[in-house]
């Protein structure tokens, strides 16, 4: 397994990390009841693989499935020493469009960790795909969100604090400047290339590297995006974009982890094969068109 150093955290973690969604929302992609018996053993057991090959960055969140990963994830994890891993999971930052009160993030904390099954989790992230700029100076304000993640740091709860998004915006420039977090979570594949634009050496995975955050990257394999527009074109879906989608994200050098949903050790095997592969990276500059004066 390749690994890298994640940021400012100065932690050592695996290029390809376990991803939470997949092992918590109903029917995410492909069938799947995180209530079913064989289904929950196969992702236990996906956990379990991954830990065996190497894997040690293992993401979840409250969010998915109302706590139905923290659970699965907290089962496949029984019996692995918390300093052999690196466990991360977030807390919803809004509900109905209005930012938690520091009494209702402080609960959602306790009950991830009693999900997960441990004293304290690595990485507690704020969750969110899009925020609006008022939202986001409402998490950052005294008291409220960031501010009750950081006291139960200094408690021992949590190590890092980061924070989740999708969306390029002014909220998300606002959260890297206010130098408050170790590490942020973005949506980066093949299709959504907006955060990094190699020639101009600008866009958000610059700006974190130049913050040190760690950088973990969703929706790698474009959550079934790129699949579905291929077939198509491509009716009998006769090739396997999988290994391609996943080595283009890694051939990234701005990005630390790239996340990856596993619901079988089949297909732990399969990933890690692929991250092992490094005959499959790329010159990713080669790939963007160049400015001819």
């Amino acid at each position: 397994m390749e690994y890298t150093t994640f940021g400012k955290t100065d932690r050592k973690v695996s290029k390809i990390g376990f991803g939470g969604a997949t092992a918590g929302i109903r029917n995410y992609v492909h069938s799947f009841n995180p209530e079913n018996e064989e289904d929950r053993r196969g992702v236990i057991e996906g956990i379990q693989e991954a830990f065996k090959l190497g894997i040690n960055y293992f993401d979840t969140a409250e969010g998915y499935g109302s706590g139905a990963s923290e659970d699965l994830f907290g089962e496949g994890l029984t019996g692995i020493p918390s300093e052999e891993i690196f466990l991360a999971t977030k807390v919803t930052h809004s509900r109905e469009k209005k930012v938690r009160s520091p009494g209702e993030i402080r609960e959602s904390l306790e009950n991830s960790l009693k999900r997960l099954r441990r004293n304290y989790i690595d990485l507690i992230q704020v969750h969110g795909s899009y925020y609006s700029d008022e939202q986001a100076k409402e998490i950052l304000k005294n008291g409220s969100v960031v501010d009750v993640l950081c006291k139960a740091r200094d408690e021992g709860l949590v190590k890092y604090i980061g924070f989740t998004i999708e969306a390029q915006n002014t909220a998300q420039d606002r959260f890297l400047d206010s130098d408050r977090f170790d590490s942020i979570q973005i949506q980066y594949n093949l299709l959504f290339q907006h955060p990094y634009d190699p020639y101009f050496k600008c866009g958000s995975l610059y700006q974190a590297k130049e913050k040190n955050l760690g950088v973990a990257v969703m929706r790698t394999v474009t959550s079934g995006i790129f699949q579905k527009w291929v077939q198509l074109v491509n009716p009998g879906n006769t090739f396997n974009y999988n290994p391609a989608l996943i080595q283009f994200v890694l051939s990234n050098p701005l990005i630390d982890v790239a996340l990856l949903g596993m619901r079988s050790a089949k297909r732990v095997r399969e990933n890690v094969e692929i991250c092992n592969d490094l005959s499959g990276r790329i010159n990713i500059h080669d790939l963007h068109y160049r400015i001819v004066d």
